[in-house]
């Protein structure tokens, strides 16, 4: 609420006079802050003169400018543009917007399920949440978010606050988004009915045949090891002897649930991270010390664009000890330690503290310039762009950051983890046509009124059955084409045909889950990816990649194995 002033400044109102103790309550905490986190007299007395300057402009403003002002909006304001000098990874959160963060580790909640990032007024999706509607919807990262509801969500102003009131609501209620897609010169708009977002981790664990086993871990939350090593015993007593741990699309989280999960698989006492800062208190050396799990036996491990932060150290310390084969894409490239510091109102600043690097010495923090945050957060468009997620030959190596694994492989760093074995990112079944039952949530809604309509006759056989045997019909797909011309979508007939194979597979995973797997109280969603994966070309390719994985873990794989992928 904007508070009201006597145009005589002798007369202070409420707001004047609570002014200076404000000021006077921040300046103290600031000189508390920069005692701790600096060191020599010199900085702590550049801080003091930079409080000193700031408390003069506030004031003047709070006292003398001509319309009424918001102290605290203001402070949160110039906060946040302070920031927007540092790394693209500090950042600073108003009281609601803490909360709100912290729930996408700590708790469930009802949003639409994306972990987004602000650079210079734009909404980018840094990943759509794992079993999220976002992602049953078709958002992807990279995504930019234009607008939500009609109101517009690009442009000057535009803050965390906005997005997670703008996103987040009762279940059940739908947000209708317009999004820009590198690629794609229209807006793309899309329906997405809000659900309760998962609190899980784990999203599947399975046995592929009688030997393989498939973990897919979507965050590295509260809960994460715990999840993930009650799954790795179950697939253990079912005869694991060979792991495809699935970590695309995983945006990260706790650093500690990471190394937790490095520990299961690396044994002896290994290096797994360690951290550098300004500061000696922030440097840190975390090493294996349990006796793990699956120490040994065949790993492949699963990364793409998407897969940063907590994710990266945990690919980085087994492909360092050259533990697993690392399959896919290049990964996000975040290399920042970010401690999150909660302020006297609730507030919440997470500042840079450190850098991590894998055991074999490597940064995999991806280039950024102090201040460009817009050029950072667009990394992903520029790698579509230059043909990377489709060709190995495009990625870029920096010559000057060379490191070699436990075997004497060569690694690089300073971009990201870089796969043993490149798989293109596979378009080839993409259209408009499909992007535009996406956007009207066509096949979720369709999968869902049919599963319901006959449960209880899928409910007669088995999953594996249903697995095996069951076919999406050509009357399927006509009845869904008829529920897209219902909602506006105008049929076509080429692009059907080319992206038949998503739809169908897409569909019969979403009826799996709703028959055979809704009633669960883990949050596998196992029926899900049972269907999926054998249709996803970076899965193929990993089942048949055991005997190289075996080769690697006996010291007989020499070098990185990147193929040639034309796009």
């Amino acid at each position: 609420m904007n508070q009201q002033k006597s145009p005589n400044p002798i007369h202070n109102s409420r707001s004047v006079v609570r002014l200076p103790i404000i000021i006077a309550i921040t300046l103290a905490a600031g000189v508390l802050l920069g005692s701790t986190f600096f060191s020599g007299g010199r900085k702590l007395s550049d801080v003091a003169k930079g409080y000193a300057k700031y408390r003069e402009v506030l004031m003047l403003v709070e006292n003398n400018y001509v319309d009424s002002v918001n102290t605290e909006e203001l402070v949160d304001f110039s906060i946040s543009k302070m920031l927007e000098k540092l790394d693209p990874h500090t950042a600073y959160f108003n009281t609601d917007e803490a909360t709100a963060a912290r729930s996408q580790l700590d708790s469930g909640f009802d949003g639409i399920g994306v972990e987004f990032n602000i650079y210079n007024d734009t909404v980018y999706v840094v990943t759509p949440l794992s079993g999220g509607p976002s992602e049953a919807a078709g958002i992807q990262s990279g995504d930019r978010i234009i607008s939500v509801n009609k109101e517009n969500l690009s442009g000057p102003g535009v803050t965390n606050a906005q997005v997670y009131k703008l996103l987040r609501g009762k279940r059940g209620t739908k947000v209708d988004l317009a999004i820009e897609r590198v690629g794609l010169d229209e807006k793309m708009n899309f329906a997405v009915v809000r659900d309760r977002i998962p609190t899980y981790s784990v999203d599947a664990s399975y046995m592929v045949d009688q030997e393989i086993g498939y973990i897919k871990v979507s965050r590295f939350s509260e809960t994460t090891y715990d999840e993930f090593k009650s799954a790795l015993k179950t697939l253990k007593a079912s005869g694991l002897k060979n792991l495809i741990l699935d970590l695309r699309g995983n945006p990260g989280g706790y650093m500690e649930r990471a190394t937790s999960m490095a520990d299961e698989f690396i044994a002896g006492d290994k290096l797994l991270v360690y951290t550098e800062g300004k500061d000696s208190r922030f440097d840190r050396k975390t090493r294996s010390h349990v006796d793990g799990l699956f120490e040994q036996g065949p790993l492949i491990v699963l990364v793409d664009e998407g897969s940063a932060s907590a994710s990266e150290i945990l690919a980085g310390a087994l492909q360092d000890h050259d533990r697993a084969l690392v399959v896919g894409r290049r990964s996000y490239g975040k290399g920042l330690v970010q401690m999150p510091i909660k302020l006297s109102d609730a507030s919440e600043l997470r500042l840079t503290i450190s850098r991590y690097f894998t055991p074999s010495g490597r940064s995999i923090q991806k280039p950024y310039e102090l201040g460009k945050g817009e050029d950072y957060s667009q990394d992903l468009s520029h790698r579509y762009e230059s043909g990377e997620l489709f060709n190995a030959d495009s990625i870029k190596f920096d010559k000057t950051k060379i490191y070699k694994t436990d075997g004497g492989r060569i690694v690089y760093g300073g971009g990201g983890i870089t796969p043993d074995i490149f798989v293109p990112k596979d378009t080839l079944l993409n259209s408009k046509y499909l992007f535009e039952l996406y956007s009207k949530n066509i096949i979720r809604e369709y999968a869902l009124r049919y599963a319901n309509d006959n449960q209880k006759k899928l409910e007669k056989q088995s999953f594996n059955d249903f697995l095996t045997s069951f076919q999406i019909s050509d009357a399927m797909i006509a009845d869904m084409v008829k529920d897209a011309s219902k909602a506006g979508i105008k049929p076509n007939e080429k692009e059907l045909t080319l992206s038949k194979p998503i739809i169908t597979s897409q569909t019969k995973a979403i009826i799996g889950r709703y028959v055979w797997g809704r009633k669960q109280k883990s949050g596998l969603n196992n029926e899900i990816f049972q269907v999926l994966n054998p249709t996803d070309n970076v899965y193929q390719q990993a089942v048949q990649l055991f005997s190289q994985a075996a080769q690697l873990e006996k010291g007989k794989f020499s070098s990185m194995n990147i193929p040639k992928n034309k796009k």
